[in-house]
C-alpha cells in the first residue's frame, strides 16, 4: 500500500517528499525522502498505521530517509509513547541526526529500538 506516491528526488527549492509503502516479508513500512514541514501528514498517518499494527514489533525502514526534522521526531516519540507495554517500533538504519535528535530530546525512550545493518 502506497500512502503518497511522488518520487522522493526533489530538486533545488523544490518541496520534501515522502513515499512510505507496505514492507514485504516483515510488518512494518518503508519510508523514502524526507520527513519536513511539506510531509507531516505522510508521516503521522504512517505511525497510526505503526500503531495499529497487530503486532509486537513493528519495523520501519528508513534507509532512504535523508532526513528527520524535529517535529517529525516527536511525532516518533509520541507514536512511540503510546505503544502498548511490550511493543516496539524498530528503526532501521534511520538518519543519525534523527538517532541523536532521539537521543537528545528523548533520552531512554522505550518504544524504540535503533538497528544498523
Amino acid at each position: 500500500m502506497h500512502l503518497h506516491q511522488r518520487p522522493p528526488q526533489r530538486s533545488a527549492g523544490a518541496a520534501p517528499r515522502l513515499t512510505v509503502s507496505t514492507l514485504r516479508g516483515h510488518s512494518g513500512l518503508r519510508a523514502v525522502g524526507e520527513v519536513g514541514h511539506g510531509t507531516h501528514e505522510i508521516w503521522e498517518r504512517a505511525l497510526e498505521q505503526a500503531l495499529g499494527a497487530r503486532t509486537d514489533v513493528y519495523r520501519l525502514e528508513m534507509s532512504e530517509v535523508t532526513f528527520v526534522d524535529v517535529a517529525g521526531a516527536d511525532a516518533l516519540a509520541s507514536a512511540a509513547r503510546r505503544l502498548e507495554e511490550g511493543r516496539l517500533l524498530q528503526l532501521h538504519r534511520p538518519p543519525s541526526t534523527l538517532s541523536r535528535t532521539l537521543d537528545m530530546f528523548w533520552p531512554g525512550l522505550s518504544g524504540i529500538e535503533v538497528t544498523q545493518p
